[in-house]
């Protein structure tokens, strides 16, 4: 009886074998798939890195894109300070009027981006040899940080020249870099567009102001609210809302449309 009992026993652990090897294979499938999917997202990420730290050494090498906006910048807050003079001007109108010098001097040096690939003849090497989400992202960071930079040194300026006082500088920095996301989403797309077009550095500003409109009323909202007499946080969630928005729309439709740009 013994025996005979622990024939099944033994006929039901060797049938029990194959469904351990088929989970002990499945098992290992799904982590060699997360592995690989891993691999290449790290893979990604350094692409996105070298196209970043290319544009950032040869614009560290040239400085023709930062000078261009900082003397763009410079020389409008010297303008608007001579035109004002020492009349009594409202927080709104010094709002506009530092966003539209920000506005101006992005169309004019982040439009660089892609001209200057074809200006050096490297676009078709870079077609070779990285995709073009990467190529994107890796330019879209670079703009992303070159403006807001330049923005920084804008508000720096026109607050010390037209004496603008702050009272809500969270509220300006958060509006300061939601509105540099936007802007280099917008501008690094359309800089690919008008690249291989003839006056493609006047083509630009042309496309991009109207592009930009909703952008433009939500962060002149927003810097009213931070300086003197603002409403801060309180009246600024709705557009800072829309900024996100804006800029998630922006980005998402130059991610999807690109490749087609790019390839072309």
């Amino acid at each position: 009886m013994e025996a005979e009992s622990a024939e099944p026993e033994a006929i039901r652990a060797e049938s029990a074998k194959p469904e351990a090897i088929k989970y002990e294979s499945a098992e290992s499938g799904s982590v060699r798939a997360g592995s690989l999917e891993i691999d290449a997202l790290r893979q990604w990420f350094r692409g996105v890195w070298a196209i970043f730290l290319k544009d950032l050494h040869l614009e560290l090498r040239n400085r023709y894109a930062l000078n261009v906006l900082l003397m763009f910048v410079l020389s409008s807050v010297l303008v608007v300070t001579f035109a004002i003079g020492t009349d009594p001007v409202s927080t709104r109108t010094q709002a506009a009027l530092l966003w539209i010098v920000i506005t101006f001097s992005a169309s004019l040096g982040l439009g660089r981006s892609f001209i200057a690939e074809e200006e050096r003849g490297t676009v078709l090497l870079l077609q070779l040899n990285v995709p073009g989400g990467q190529v994107f992202a890796g330019k879209l960071v670079f703009n992303m940080v070159l403006i807001f930079f330049v923005n920084l040194v804008a508000l720096l300026v026109f607050t010390f020249l037209l004496n603008t006082r702050i009272t809500d500088a969270g509220l300006i920095i958060t509006t300061l870099f939601l509105g540099s996301v936007g802007l280099a989403g917008a501008t690094t797309l359309l800089s690919a567009i008008v690249a291989r077009a003839t006056g493609s550095s006047a083509l630009l500003p042309v496309l991009l102001l109207p592009l930009l409109y909703p952008l433009l009323l939500s962060v002149v909202r927003a810097t009213q609210n931070g300086f003197t007499g603002g409403t801060g946080w309180e009246g600024s969630g709705d557009h800072l809302i829309n900024l996100v928005a804006f800029a998630g729309v922006v980005i998402t439709a130059s991610v999807l449309l690109f490749e087609h740009v790019w390839n072309d």
